[in-house]
């Protein structure tokens, strides 16, 4: 690979111009394909398959309506309570709002306030009714009881009549019977016998009247009483109805649209996608008729759901980091030319590789995080690679070696090391395709894709410029000493041997370096992972401003709601569904850490209801992840088959957990990857162990310092860092997978000289001495460069990249000055011979792999 690199160099450096074109034609063509097919950005994450996200799936197709996102708007009236006038702005610009496309429906703060005052009212004027019918039913009671008495007592009376009246019967009878049988039954006697048996009916006929009266009477009594238990059952149903809308507005009580003191109010704008599929152009549209609007007295801001966008590459903080690297390459050169080289071939390469991916972005779901993350890197290994080249020839420039000589060979030698470092880091980018996360493979592979278009111009770029610059490569002085030195025909005279280190100076740097790393590593310990709110973003921020609001006047768990999915056994009947949602309130509101909970919805078979649950957290804190998993595992109530949980609170806690899960494997499989690598390059199995551990060291130090810093709030003020909260929840896997390539650099360009003194015939501990003193300027210059270009991107206007830029650059200063140039050569020291020692099987076996083209190197000697 040395030789091609070689040849390849030398083209690039005859063919400058052409080179250089055809560089500036494909950027064009890269801006061109994004102009042309590049598509939109999201500002959200997603993983499919989590708990969360298959709730979405159920709600979009059961309630298709609650299945989008949610935003608020915060309204603030300047002058204490809103008035009547500013009520009615605030619903005339949420009606405009509602006409974007994209925008399912608003909800009007003062409208949903009447509603629950209605509510109120209602519940009170049913309390004051059932206390009415009690009251007429006791009465009714009352009159029905006196009404019975009277009854009975007419009842007695008619029975005693009927008695006298079969009395009489009886004696008419006894004496018409005696008068027959004593013969004195003649015609006279028979008549007063007749007029008193019609007397007798006449009476008997009066009885059977007022029986019937009374009977009539006694069925009104019944009708009235079966009434009185009617109403009893309508009075019941009443008191039960009234005990579940109590439940229900007691449970809503901490859900409030509008402040106790009445000078703040929450609007909500729902969407029609959710979460993780909401369009830039809609939150565009939705962000300028806000922006827009004018309410007298008003002030208003939104949340992150609708501010969320992506609002280009660099910002201040970037450019100043690419700033300060300029000043380093200015001081390691020490001339304008070959510093501003690295910075012109790595802003080209960069252009290149984010213009092109970008281009796809129309075709797959990318991030708007995932550019900057490639900018980021590419800025970095850019200027790195082109530097270790430009060094290279420089130093052949001042030996006395002819100038395309120069440039072929330091591309054959540098050129074969930066080919293998960005190799290195390609591979580890892609290697987070394998956590089956698609947001993070995206990022990895337009990440490597950028490293990738990195080297190819450290490679092909960087000579050509190297040619166009010419000897103005180096400054006048040294510029001078190397035409004498060619003059002269003799190159300059090699340094002396080096002295190796004392053997105390390397157990005391070793102890210290290690002991030091594992100090700064102990915050990891209490790492937590979660996506960030808007408590991350700059205070200035509407949705910083929207969330402090929020947080100050309604609670932080306001901004942070759950929607909780509830699976009947069988389907709830119309009759039974409000008690049914009444229990499943109850069973909610059971539940640590809820402040609120109220039913939105239900299908119309009654087969699947959702809920709305305020916790007393925000959506990062661990009471409110706590919340989520116990709603998930806890018993149902009876009735409720299955409890699902889904909003963006729960949707980071599943992505959080997710990446957490796929942590280990992925730092297994670079680990692997390193040692693998690293015995085919240094023919060594302790070296490629020393500096997998070394890779494992600084990187627990980096997290742990981003734990300090953005989960503890160490240093708060001088890193911006105003609400601490969990750590990114994929910021160590980018960490591990950036830094292991960046880490595996500086061992090649340090370690290799190591051992090829060694080959060499160099004393092992002489050797590690001579390779520390050749590689040890250039990779101080480069990992102050990365660390500078990183360190910019710790201040970006992108909240999501600034604990990325702050792991990588204080992991890249961790890795290069304490593990590779502290702790690495003082244990390669202490090792001695055995440091490059390997099985002879294995040697025979292995290929041989020259990384910084010492043959290539040989062949091409400067005499």
């Amino acid at each position: 690979m040395a030789a091609l690199l070689y040849r390849l160099g030398r083209l690039a450096a005859r063919r400058a111009w052409i080179v250089l074109s055809a560089w500036i034609v494909a950027l064009g063509l890269a801006v061109g394909g994004f102009l042309a097919f590049g598509g939109t950005l999201s500002a959200n994450f997603n993983i499919p398959g989590t708990a969360t996200d298959r709730v979405t799936q159920q709600l979009a197709e059961a309630l298709p309506d609650y299945a989008g996102a949610a935003a608020t708007v915060v309204f603030r009236a300047e002058d204490g309570a809103f008035s009547a006038e500013q009520q009615d702005a605030i619903a005339g610009l949420l009606a405009e709002v509602e006409e974007q496309d994209g925008v399912a429906a608003v909800v009007d703060p003062f409208d949903t306030e009447a509603q629950r005052a209605d509510q109120a009212q209602q519940l009170e004027d049913a309390r004051a009714d059932i206390a009415d019918g009690e009251q007429r039913l006791a009465d009714g009671e009352a009159q029905l009881a006196d009404g019975q008495a009277q009854l009975d007592a007419a009842q007695e009376q008619l029975d005693a009549s009927r008695r006298q009246l079969d009395d009489g019967q009886a004696q008419l009878d006894l004496a018409i019977a005696q008068a027959k049988e004593v013969g004195l039954y003649y015609d006279v006697a028979a008549e007063q016998f007749a007029v008193q048996q019609a007397q007798l009916d006449a009476g008997r006929a009066q009885l059977e009247a007022g029986q019937d009266q009374l009977d009539a009477q006694q069925q009104t009594i019944d009708d009235g009483r079966a009434d009185l238990e009617d109403g009893k059952a309508e009075l019941a149903d009443g008191r039960e109805q009234l005990a579940l809308g109590e439940r229900l507005l007691d449970a809503a009580s901490g859900l409030r649209s509008v402040s106790e003191d009445g000078a703040t109010a929450l609007g909500t704008v729902l969407f029609e996608s959710d979460f993780f599929t909401l369009s830039s152009e809609t939150k565009a549209a939705v962000a300028g008729v806000l922006d827009a609007a004018a309410i007298p007295g008003v002030t208003l801001t939104y949340s992150s759901e609708i501010a969320a966008s992506f609002d280009g590459l660099l910002g201040a903080g970037e450019i100043v980091g690419i700033l300060l690297a300029l000043v380093v390459l200015l001081v390691t050169l020490r001339a304008i030319l070959p510093a501003l080289l690295p910075m012109v071939s790595s802003i080209l390469g960069v252009g290149v590789g984010i213009a092109a991916s970008l281009a796809f972005s129309s075709v797959t779901d990318m991030s708007s995080v995932t550019p900057a993350l490639g900018v980021m890197l590419g800025l970095a290994v850019g200027i790195d690679y082109a530097l270790f080249i430009v060094n290279r020839h420089r130093r052949q420039l001042r030996q006395g070696m002819e100038l395309h000589e120069s440039i072929g060979l330091a591309n054959g030698t540098a050129g074969s090391a930066v080919v293998f470092a960005g190799a290195t880091v390609v591979v580890a980018l892609l290697a987070l395709t394998v956590t089956g996360i698609p947001f993070l493979g995206t990022m990895g592979i337009v990440a490597a894709f950028c490293v990738l278009v990195a080297v190819l111009c450290a490679v092909t770029l960087v000579p050509a410029l190297l040619r166009l610059v010419g000897m103005r490569a180096l400054n006048r002085r040294a510029r001078a000493a190397a035409q004498a030195a060619a003059a002269a025909g003799h190159a300059e005279s090699a340094p002396r041997a080096p002295k190796p280190m004392r053997t105390g100076w390397a157990i005391g740097s070793v102890v210290v370096g290690v002991i030091g790393l594992l100090v700064l590593a102990a915050p990891v310990l209490s790492l937590r992972l979660g996506l960030l709110n808007a408590s991350s973003e700059p205070v200035e921020s509407t949705q910083y401003q929207t969330y402090k609001t929020i947080e100050q006047e309604f609670g932080a768990g306001r901004g942070a709601g759950l929607l909780v999915v509830a699976t009947p056994d069988s389907p709830v009947a119309d009759d039974d569904l409000r008690g049914v949602q009444a229990d499943f309130v109850d069973f909610l509101m059971a539940q640590d850490g809820v402040v609120a909970a109220v039913p939105i919805a239900a299908t119309d078979a009654g087969d699947l209801l959702a809920f709305q649950v305020v916790p007393e957290e925000g959506s990062t804190s661990a009471s409110t992840e706590a919340l989520v998993h116990a709603l998930r595992d806890a018993t149902p109530p009876a009735g409720i088959d299955h409890v699902g949980v889904a909003g963006s609170a729960s949707a980071a806690i599943d992505i959080s957990e997710k990446l957490a899960g796929a942590l280990p494997l992925y730092l297994a499989l670079i680990a692997g990857i390193a040692v693998i690598l690293l015995i085919l390059v240094f023919r060594s199995i302790l070296v490629p162990l020393l500096a997998a551990a070394g890779f494992v060291l600084s990187l627990f130090a980096a997290l742990g310092a981003v734990t300090a810093v953005y989960q503890w709030g160490w240093l708060g003020s001088l890193f911006d860092v105003h609400d601490p909260g969990p750590v990114l929840s994929f910021a160590p896997i980018l960490i591990i997978g950036m830094l292991f390539g960046l880490a595996m650099d500086y061992q090649i360009f340090l370690v290799a000289g190591m051992r090829e003194a060694y080959v060499h015939g160099a004393p092992p501990r002489v050797a590690v001495m001579s390779g520390l003193r050749s590689g040890r300027a250039v990779v101080t210059a480069a990992a102050i460069i990365m660390a500078s270009v990183f360190g910019g991107f710790v201040f970006s206007h992108i909240g999501t990249i600034r604990p990325l830029g702050f792991g990588l650059a204080v992991g890249v200063l961790f890795d290069a000055f304490v593990v590779r140039m502290l702790i690495t050569p003082a244990v390669i020291h202490l090792l001695g011979k055995a440091a490059w020692w390997m099985p002879k099987w294995l040697d025979r076996i292995l290929p041989n792999v020259d990384v910084e083209g010492a043959a290539l190197e040989r062949q091409h000697a400067h005499v």
